[in-house]
């Protein structure tokens, strides 16, 4: 008899342990969705608008259609259209995806980037317009910064990894603890609060396991969590270019703006400079390097379909044949191409393919399309009901937490914090390694553990406030 009471005194002792870590955990995810949600809702409705504009109207002209007459015109011809349309220096050729539809150029001008677009049958200018400064631009830019620059971007660091403690303790919320099949599938004959908390759960549950991704993958774009841990991935070994010639600039240098323009997996590598007997033959000898060289080159190497032909931009400048799946240029990451050909001799000075990334430049290159749902119909239908998850998710949140809350009351109604906190050592770690993998984050919880101790601790009424 007195070991069956030891066995309910610990089994009662480790269920009151469990309860108020379930409490805790419950409290964690309430604060860090009240700072989170509106981001991403924002997040999840610009990122459908982005896909939904790529799906109508393709980025850069790739869908503007033509009729195919003939042969199309060289393209060095081409490009003098463009020029007499729009004044400047020419600096990159877009391929068209098919034979049916119009080619591109991007042409500096004194006051910014154009774009062109000819049908390479008749010669005709069919459309001009700013580079970067269309509906799917500014749903980009609200994206990335929320139009507030540097402060934006800084923000969403935050929300991402602040995200990152949402989704790990509500899934230690939802774990099924013996309920069954029932914490898979929700319970649409429960009603009320309970209704919506079956629903918030499972929809979160098959979600999160991709938000995850997501925001890891988001996260590089990031200024400070981008810029210190992911640009070293993407410092491709310049030993690979077989001792040519370097410059001085780098592959970012081909960026324009915001915008990425080139692997991720290149971003940071040096590259090579024209001016030298190195490399090896590309266009054939006696063959000028000219634009209409460099397409044929594309073509030589199987670049079908879009490519891009980066013109040089200085007298040590290379030509560059690239395509990108993260430009939409393909839908297959696996077929990325970056080709350097010396602007003198033709020669080809380096020539990587994602087989030669490393392995965290290969998960960028697989990640970053995904993440744009730019990997086929599959890919865009996987990212737009994900993105209608997590804006259902977090109405959902919103609805339970106003359907606890009690009527007409002037407090947050948070749940409540247990006196005792149970593997509070564990929290602290798990506190400590968000902090170092996320900066950003971690300041913010050192400000917010502040607040609750210089602050609401000691001011009665800010404490009623917030509980």
């Amino acid at each position: 008899m007195a070991m069956d009471s030891q066995h309910v005194a610990a089994d009662a002792s480790q269920s009151d342990f469990a309860q108020k870590f379930y409490f805790a955990a419950w409290r964690w995810h309430f604060y860090a969705g009240l700072f989170v949600i509106p981001f991403l809702i924002i997040l999840a409705v610009t990122g459908l608008m982005m896909m939904l504009l790529t799906q109508v109207d393709g980025r850069d002209g790739e869908k503007i259609a033509v009729a195919i007459q003939g042969e199309p015109l060289a393209v060095s011809a081409q490009a003098d259209v463009a020029l007499d349309e729009v004044p400047g220096t020419v600096v990159e050729w877009i391929g068209p995806k098919a034979a049916d539809l119009a080619t591109v150029f991007r042409i500096k001008t004194e006051t910014g980037q154009r774009m062109v677009a000819i049908d390479p049958y008749a010669g005709d200018v069919l459309l001009t317009w700013d580079r970067r400064a269309g509906w799917y631009d500014l749903a980009d830019n609200i994206h990335s910064t929320l139009l507030i620059g540097n402060t934006g971007d800084r923000l969403l660091e935050i929300a991402a990894g602040l995200s990152l403690v949402l989704v790990f303790t509500g899934l230690y919320m939802w774990w099924p603890r013996g309920n069954g099949v029932s914490a898979f599938v929700p319970n649409l004959r429960a009603r009320g609060r309970a209704l919506w908390k079956s629903l918030h759960a499972v929809v979160g549950f098959w979600m999160s396991g991709l938000l995850v991704l997501f925001l890891v993958s988001g996260l590089s774009w990031a200024g400070v969590w981008g810029g210190m841990i992911v640009q070293p991935w993407s410092s491709f070994p310049a030993e690979k270019w077989d001792n040519v010639p370097l410059s001085d600039d780098i592959h970012a240098s081909m960026n324009h703006g915001s915008q990425n323009d080139v692997p991720w997996a290149l971003e940071q590598t040096p590259m090579p400079a024209s001016g030298s007997d190195a490399g090896i033959t590309g266009i054939p000898k006696g063959t000028k390097a000219d634009i209409n060289s460099m397409v044929a080159l594309g073509s030589a190497l199987g670049m079908n379909g879009r490519f891009r032909v980066a013109y040089p931009s200085s007298d040590t400048g290379v030509w560059t044949l690239n395509r990108d799946s993260m430009s939409s240029d393909s839908t297959d990451p696996v077929n990325d191409r970056t080709v350097h050909v010396d602007q003198f001799t033709g020669n080809i000075l380096a020539d990587v393919r994602y087989a030669d990334y490393s392995v965290m430049g290969k998960a960028m290159a697989l990640g970053i399309p995904l993440h744009m749902g730019l990997m086929g119909l599959w890919n865009f239908i996987l990212n737009t009901v994900f993105c209608l998850s997590v804006i259902f998710v977090c109405v959902s949140g919103v609805v339970m937490w106003l359907k606890r809350r009690p009527s007409q009351a002037g407090r947050l109604a948070a749940p409540p914090l247990p006196a005792e906190l149970p593997f509070w050592k564990g929290a602290v770690m798990i506190g400590l390694f968000t902090s170092m993998a996320f900066p950003l984050v971690g300041l913010t919880l050192l400000s917010v553990l502040a607040f609750d101790l210089l602050i609401l601790s000691n001011i009665p009424a800010m404490k009623r406030a917030f509980s």
